[in-house]
């Protein structure tokens, strides 16, 4: 026997388990310190003024005018309570005065650094008021001017800093709090838990309010760019069916350079073969041309093309067809006078559609906007011929009511924003502004470059107008004659 008692194998077992679970409540007590410190020493957005992203100028100037207020009528009343009614020698409570109230100023922009030096002034006051014999009956730690002054920190202190923080500082406010009971003066009123109740419901307010801001504000800055957005997808939309629209008319062009190349042969006699082998080799150019063009057109087709499993088949309007297109607004109810050129113009396949889907987006804003409005169209020319400009202008509706629907859909229903493409297209310009009267107007002006020797004519298979398609009027389309003010559509 060697004398020694043997440790019983369970209480080894229990000392064992006790060190490790020791050891993890020590390591979660620093990690917890070390987080405490860093949202303590870690300020967010330090120098930028509170209410320094509000457009007035006036309601910028708020934080400082109520910091001053605060450091202004908390200093001489700090000064007096401490000396007169705790009394506290004046130039130890002047000091303290200073350092608890002064800070607050600094917290307009710094709310964090500020809160650091008024609750050291705060703890130091506390500890020197235990040391005075005015304390027995009155309040302590905290007295009543600091109450108010800490209490204005913390609302300075929500609208800026993060929620960590701010859960950080009111622990530590009830932390210090707490650490206050071991040393109360005897007879004294504690406030430390008022203080820690009401701090936590102005930080719990003031964090509501900054978060419910910064919502508004992104949800702001959504709605803005989801604006620019559908902006964007609309312009997008229009120059996509700008471009499904003059694929008739290239596709035209192609489709006559084609013939022509295949056919030389046969028309022209005596032609060498190496100019037969280049008209061949124009016109195998020319198809595959079309053929990438139909492919382009497949991936331009509409969600109504697609429904309908096909190509548009319907032919490109243009400005023969704008009497068409002021008989449908008439049936809307929007009486319209259409003024036409006495004389032919000669206008190219692009120039013919922007006019036509010019007048077409103006009569359907009208409908829609200023239903019953006198409404009149013009379309005329220069006097050099070079231009043509198509004016839309309509009074004021002669009693407001609720918009309708035009008869006319196949609009693009982009308004001004299709007329701007259209224009842009052709290299034109175009005016848009409201009348004096209520009204509105719309003026375009289109470039005209006729070509020699127009003459109007048709493809059978696409029914598509070719670049010498002229205004009605001309020899080749006997069904629509010229229109001027006394013979035009009107109701």
């Amino acid at each position: 026997m060697n004398g020694r008692s043997p440790t019983p194998a369970p209480e080894a077992a229990r000392g064992a388990e006790r060190e490790p679970t020791r050891s993890r409540a020590l390591r979660a007590a620093r990690q917890a310190l070390r987080i405490l410190a860093v949202e303590l020493g870690t300020p967010t957005e330090p120098g930028i003024p509170l209410f320094a992203g509000v457009q007035n100028r006036w309601l910028r100037r708020v934080p400082y005018l109520v910091a001053f207020t605060f450091a202004v009528s908390l200093l001489p009343t700090t000064i007096n309570v401490l000396g007169n009614d705790y009394g506290m020698s004046g130039g130890l409570a002047g000091a303290l005065a200073t350092a608890q109230t002064v800070p607050l100023m600094l917290a307009v922009t710094r709310p964090l650094q500020a809160w650091w030096v008024i609750f050291a002034a705060d703890v130091v006051c506390a500890l020197g008021l235990t040391v005075v014999d005015g304390v027995a009956g009155r309040a302590w730690p905290w007295t009543p001017p600091a109450i108010v002054g800490y209490l204005a920190l913390m609302l300075a202190l929500s609208l800026r800093e993060r929620r960590r923080t701010l859960i950080a500082v009111w622990l530590t406010t009830g932390f210090a709090g707490i650490l206050s009971e071991t040393m109360t003066p005897e007879r004294s009123q504690s406030t430390w838990v008022l203080t820690f109740v009401l701090a936590g419901v102005m930080l719990l307010m003031g964090a509501t309010l900054r978060e419910r801001g910064d919502a508004q504000r992104k949800l702001i800055e959504q709605e803005t760019i989801s604006e620019a957005e559908r902006a964007r997808r609309t312009l997008l939309e229009e120059r996509t069916r700008i471009a499904r629209e003059l694929h008739d008319v290239v596709a035209h062009h192609m489709s006559v350079i084609t013939v022509q190349a295949d056919s030389a042969p046969y028309r022209i006699s005596g032609i060498p073969k190496e100019a037969e082998e280049e008209f061949g080799s124009i016109a195998a150019t020319a198809r595959e041309s079309l053929a990438e063009m139909r492919r382009l057109l497949g991936v331009l087709r509409s969600e109504e093309t697609e429904r309908q499993g096909g190509p548009e088949k319907t032919p490109q309007p243009g400005v023969a067809m704008l009497p068409k297109l002021v008989e449908g607004t008439v049936r809307a109810g929007v009486p319209v006078e259409l003024v036409l050129p006495e004389e032919p113009v000669v206008l190219e396949p692009a120039v013919d559609l922007s006019a036509y889907r010019i007048v077409q987006e103006a009569l359907a804003n009208v409908v829609r906007h200023a239903p019953g409005a006198q409404t009149r169209v013009s379309v005329t020319t220069s006097t050099d011929r070079t231009r043509l400009t198509v004016l839309i202008v309509n009074s004021a509706p002669p009693v407001p009511s609720a918009p309708s629907a035009p008869l006319e859909t196949t609009g693009t229903g982009h308004g001004l924003v299709g007329m701007r493409e259209r224009v842009r297209l052709v290299d034109g310009s175009l005016d848009t502004g409201p009348l004096p009267d209520g009204g509105f107007r719309v003026a375009a002006r289109l470039p005209l470059t006729p070509a020699p020797g127009a003459a109007a004519t048709v493809t059978p298979a696409s029914g598509t107008t070719s670049p010498e398609n002229p205004i009605p009027g001309t020899p080749s389309a006997p069904s629509a004659s010229p229109l001027s003010a006394k013979d035009s559509g009107s109701s």
